[in-house]
């Protein structure tokens, strides 16, 4: 018998409430059975419902039945818990303080393995057994246990939330749908979540690709650091060379002067011994026949035998040769002193490709401020410019432009000389009709193409009365905003950012545009009717 028994899985003679071994087991009409205590204590809770279940495969009785022995079964249990067999889990399965417990352990609960949504309970492996074998149950939603489950529950109708109000941006249940939430925007719980999961991934997706942006842009600001870094070396090699070779001059220079100061002062001095020697040696001939005929070779002394007539060289002759080194010298500290700043290292500044913040004031705006004039060779020949090429009129004769590719002929406008990139802001003062506009050089010049807001090459913010209106490829936005009769313009082309404000005492945003510019981007402007104006400010 104990050899029989050891064989036999005591999870079989368990009670699936206390998990222990029966006692005094008592079998319900759907052949389960369990300790008659702990079924009577389970179906305690269940008196208000007056309805009573089997808690493995939930078949409901009604009236309570009433349990007996199962004597056989005692028996057998008896027997087999004579022979050592333990039903009862370790430790560690059992739930602590920490741990989601078994809704229906009794006693010392065990920890729980799933919750169940429908059910809003939370069962150990064991009481989760009906979930997984009957079919009642396969449609139940299990997850990971929970201590929440009854936040699940309405508080109004006691009811699982299945249902989202899109209008509250709450959980509700069905009934809550057609009472106090009748009329409102109404989805499906999980027909919310799939939407908001459909957000959050494209929201992932967004921030993934910044995450890459940041990563080109910091790896594109480390090339560039590597590569001043090498033209600094290189320029600080070839100056050393320069420097030292100059040095090198300078030290052949400086040491043939020395040597020319030296060769002439041992020739001087030679000539003047040579001389000295000839007048000693003349001075004790006492033969006066060979002193009359060594006199004249003494040229020397051909005029006069008194010392003082002796061609000597004055004493400030190598002076003249200091002097001459000294100009030398200051002609080199002009040269040097004057023609410094060819030489000096330049700056130069690296455009930050990171996005940098909006500036918010107009004392902000000006640092990006740039000086913009307008290219005659595209101005249509209606228009007038003046103000050294700022202002443009449009006037009733033709004005006298030569002939050039770059013209407008099918519209009123006109583009900026210089070309825009990087971060830059400039401010347009109108009257009248105006298109304020920045485009692509390639935009067309001819036909209603080439209308600034009209094609895909430009962006241009129209300015009427007391109205606005952007224009990009044909599509119009209207724009709200304070009249005024000036509009300040601020791009940052490597981000991408276009902005339109309306400028009085303080700026407001008009408009932002938010794109990709794949061409450096010109200023533009268009009149509508004789005697509108538009003029690039001068922003100081």
């Amino acid at each position: 018998m104990a050899q029989q028994g050891a064989q036999l899985d005591p999870l079989k003679f368990s009670c699936s409430i206390c998990l222990d071994l029966l006692k005094d087991p008592g079998t319900l009409p759907c052949g389960h059975s369990y300790c008659i205590n702990c079924i009577q204590s389970f179906w305690d809770g269940e008196d208000e419902k007056r309805i009573y279940s089997c808690p493995q495969c939930r078949q409901s009785f009604t009236p309570r039945p009433v349990l007996m022995k199962n004597t056989m079964l005692a028996d057998l249990v008896e027997e087999l818990r004579k022979t050592g067999l333990q039903a009862a889990p370790a430790d560690h399965c059992y739930a602590g303080a920490e741990d989601v417990a078994c809704d229906v352990c009794t006693g010392r609960k065990l920890k729980a393995f799933k919750s169940c949504l429908q059910c809003v309970a939370s069962y150990c492996e064991k009481h989760l057994q009906p979930h997984r074998d009957s079919a009642t149950f396969k449609k139940h939603k299990l997850v990971e246990p929970s201590k929440k489950l009854q936040e699940n529950i309405c508080s109004r109708h006691d009811e699982v939330m299945k249902m989202f109000c899109r209008t509250d941006q709450q959980c509700i249940c069905y009934l809550c749908s057609v009472e106090e939430h009748k009329g409102h925007d109404t989805v499906s719980a999980a027909a919310e979540r799939t939407e908001r999961q459909r957000e959050l991934e494209g929201s992932r997706q967004n921030i993934q690709q910044r995450i890459q942006d940041t990563e080109k842009d910091v790896k594109l600001l480390q090339q560039e650091v590597e590569a001043i870094s090498r033209s600094a070396d290189k320029a600080v090699e070839h100056s050393e060379k320069i420097f030292t070779e100059l040095i090198r001059l300078m030290e052949k220079r400086r040491s043939d002067v020395k040597q020319q100061l030296r060769w002439q002062q041992e020739t001087e001095v030679s000539r003047v011994k040579e001389l000295q020697e000839k007048l000693e040696q003349l001075s004790h001939t006492e033969d006066h026949k060979q002193f009359l005929h060594n006199y004249p070779s003494l040229s020397a002394l051909s005029e006069a035998t008194h010392s003082s007539s002796i061609n000597i060289r004055p004493r400030h002759y190598f002076e003249d040769v200091t002097a001459a080194v000294s100009g030398v010298r200051d002609k080199l500290q002009d040269a040097l002193r004057d023609t410094w700043t060819n030489v000096s290292l330049t700056g130069t500044e690296v455009d930050v490709l990171l996005p940098q913040p909006e500036p918010k004031t107009r004392a902000e705006f000006f640092r990006y401020s740039r000086h913009i004039t307008l290219d005659p060779n595209t101005a249509h020949t209606l228009l007038l410019l003046s103000e050294g090429n700022r202002k443009v009129t449009v006037m009733r004769q033709q004005q006298f432009y030569s002939k050039h590719p770059d013209r407008f002929t099918g519209c009123w406008q006109v583009l900026s000389r210089e070309s825009l990139t990087g971060r830059c802001y400039w401010e347009v003062e109108w009257r009248g009709g105006v298109y304020v506009a920045v485009a692509y050089k390639n935009i067309s010049r001819a036909g209603d193409e080439c209308l600034f807001g009209h094609n895909d090459k430009s962006w241009m913010l129209y300015c009427y009365n007391n109205s606005y209106n952007f224009y990009h490829n044909k599509v119009q936005t209207p724009v709200s905003g304070p009249r005024s009769s000036r509009v300040g313009v601020y791009l940052d082309h490597s981000a991408g950012i276009l902005s339109f404000y309306s400028v009085s005492e303080t700026m407001t945003l008009l408009h932002r545009v938010q794109t990709t510019f794949t061409q450096p981007l010109y200023a533009g402007l268009m009149v509508l009717n004789d005697g509108d104006t538009a003029e690039l400010c001068q922003v100081k």
